[in-house]
């Protein structure tokens, strides 16, 4: 009688479990009593198989049911190694980016941003449902790095209140919010996205004066020689960027954040020399690139005057590097290529190549004034040397090392660095706070000097570091470390480019030669056989 009562109970138990499962599905605002219904049902599973004790323990002691439980335990064992691998990976995600560029990996310049912020930013993006998947590859990197970061997709035409709320008139526009502050984007590419998250952590834009009236690369021209990618990378850093002549204004514009002299080819003036001393002196940032000089009488007497009152010594020179590195790049050995930095702000964890075409070293003075300590940041590998003998180099460009003659061994030191605190702190109330309300950092005089100015042209910025190495020190200068980094590079570009006889000959092979071979084959085989 008990066996048939816990016979029926199992049914009962079964049939509850199955109902459950039907309600979850068809019934789901009847949810609350499906589960109910699912405990009860396995209890009295639970209670029938209990009561089945004596038939369960006979059944294992046969040899079959041993194998069969052994083969059980197996599987069991197997599961839960996949659900606990399938735990650690959601909890401890890992990506590994393949592609050559890291294309689809976040810049060091992104990752240190979105590890910065200490308050929550959120990106609204914009479209239609279908097209969400294009940004969600790129926005799942931002909030895999910062556990700040929150995304919302919205569909534009499903919600319309807030579309309007947020005056998005285009798909695909993404909305970045933070601390009140918001910025808009048209585009899935980190470029984008990040140039955007720089201006809502400084949203003052700073100014970059590039001086001119002596020679100077100009930022608005996009010929080779010219500066307008270097200009349009200030951008993206939210400088805004200009000219400036001094002999015309007679004075330095209250807004300058940096001076830039970009291979002046002649000296200064000595009133203009007066005016970056006296900047100077009051907190100022100067960033000069110094090409080599004409000939070896040194023609700049008041710019490099005030190099050696901040203890930075131009050399009358040109460095040669004869490691045949500067082949890998398609160039020969007037252009020296550097891999090592020295331990400063700008070059902390820079490991990329850099490229000099025609550089003088730039040394450190060791008889450096109090508070002036010029440091290295740039220097070119063993095999290269710094070459007096300018003029043979230019007619005939075969030279060798003679120490004898002046020639320094390297490594040499093509660029430095040197601060100086302000004696006067009347200008840190000029200063504003910065983004997040913060007190503005102390006043600095900063000073960076490089031996060539081409390597920031048009023609030179596709090299590996040249971008970088101008823009971190742009950014130290203006007391922004917090962009000194590696910033997004574009994909590579794998497009083959075919002339006409390649294009005829790859015609030729698929269309002709290769269906005449294969048919050939066949009747070749054909005619064996027969």
């Amino acid at each position: 009688m008990a066996k048939k009562l816990l016979g029926a109970l199992s049914y009962v138990g079964m049939a509850l479990v199955f109902g459950a499962l039907a309600v979850r599905f068809l019934k789901p605002d009847w949810d609350q009593y499906a589960v109910y219904a699912a405990w009860t049902g396995l209890a009295l599973v639970l209670l029938y198989t209990a009561g089945q004790w004596r038939e369960i323990a006979s059944y294992f002691q046969q040899r079959r049911a041993r194998y069969g439980a052994l083969a059980g335990v197996g599987v069991l064992v197997v599961l839960g190694i996949l659900v606990a691998a399938n735990y650690l990976s959601s909890r401890r995600n890992t990506r590994w980016d393949l592609t050559e560029n890291k294309q689809y990996s976040l810049s060091e310049q992104t990752v240190k941003l979105l590890q910065g912020l200490t308050s929550p930013i959120k990106f609204l993006v914009f479209d239609q449902e279908v097209n969400f998947d294009r940004f969600r590859t790129r926005l799942d990197s931002y909030a895999y790095n910062s556990k700040q970061v929150q995304v919302e997709y919205i569909d534009a035409d499903k919600r319309p209140v807030q579309t309007k709320e947020y005056n998005v008139d285009t798909y695909g526009t993404v909305v970045i919010e933070y601390m009140g502050r918001t910025e808009r984007v048209t585009s899935d590419s980190e470029q984008d996205l990040t140039n955007a998250l720089i201006k809502l952590l400084n949203p003052q834009e700073r100014k970059v004066y590039f001086l001119s009236g002596h020679g100077e690369k100009d930022p608005s021209n996009s010929e080779r020689a010219g500066y307008s990618a270097i200009s349009d990378a200030l951008k993206r850093d939210n400088y805004q960027f200009d000219t400036l002549v001094l002999v015309q204004t007679n004075e330095i514009p209250a807004d300058t954040t940096v001076i830039v002299i970009a291979g002046p080819t002649n000296d200064l003036l000595p009133p203009e020399g007066e005016m970056l001393k006296g900047y100077l002196a009051k907190g100022g940032h100067l960033f000069i690139l110094l090409d080599p000089a004409e000939s070896d009488g040194g023609p700049m007497p008041v710019l490099e005057g005030l190099l050696k009152e901040w203890s930075i010594e131009p050399g009358n020179d040109i460095v040669v590097d004869a490691s045949g590195m500067g082949q890998l790049l398609g160039t020969d050995a007037s252009v020296p290529v550097a891999a090592k930095y020295g331990q400063h702000a700008i070059t902390n964890g820079f490991s990329v190549l850099t490229a000099y075409p025609l550089a003088r070293s730039i040394s450190a003075r060791t008889d450096s004034a109090v508070g002036r300590v010029p440091q290295t940041i740039i220097e070119t590998g063993a095999r290269s040397w710094a070459e007096t003998n300018v003029r043979e180099l230019r007619t005939s460009g075969k030279v060798e090392l003679n120490a004898d003659a002046g020639d320094k061994p390297g490594p040499v030191s093509i660029g430095v660095a040197v601060s100086s605190p302000v004696s006067d702190d009347s200008s840190a109330a000029e200063k504003p706070a910065d983004s997040q309300g913060e007190e503005a950092p102390k006043p600095e005089t900063r000073l960076a000097v490089i031996g060539d100015s081409d390597f920031a042209a048009n023609n030179a910025l596709g090299i590996q570091g040249n971008r970088d190495i101008f823009m971190n020190t742009v950014n130290w200068l203006a007391q922004q470390e917090n962009l000194i980094a590696i910033r997004p590079r574009e994909a590579a570009d794998r497009r083959i480019t075919l002339t006409a006889n390649s294009a005829r000959g790859m015609f030729l092979l698929s269309i002709v030669v290769i269906p005449v071979a294969v048919f050939g084959a066949g009747i070749y085989s054909w005619w064996r056989r027969r």
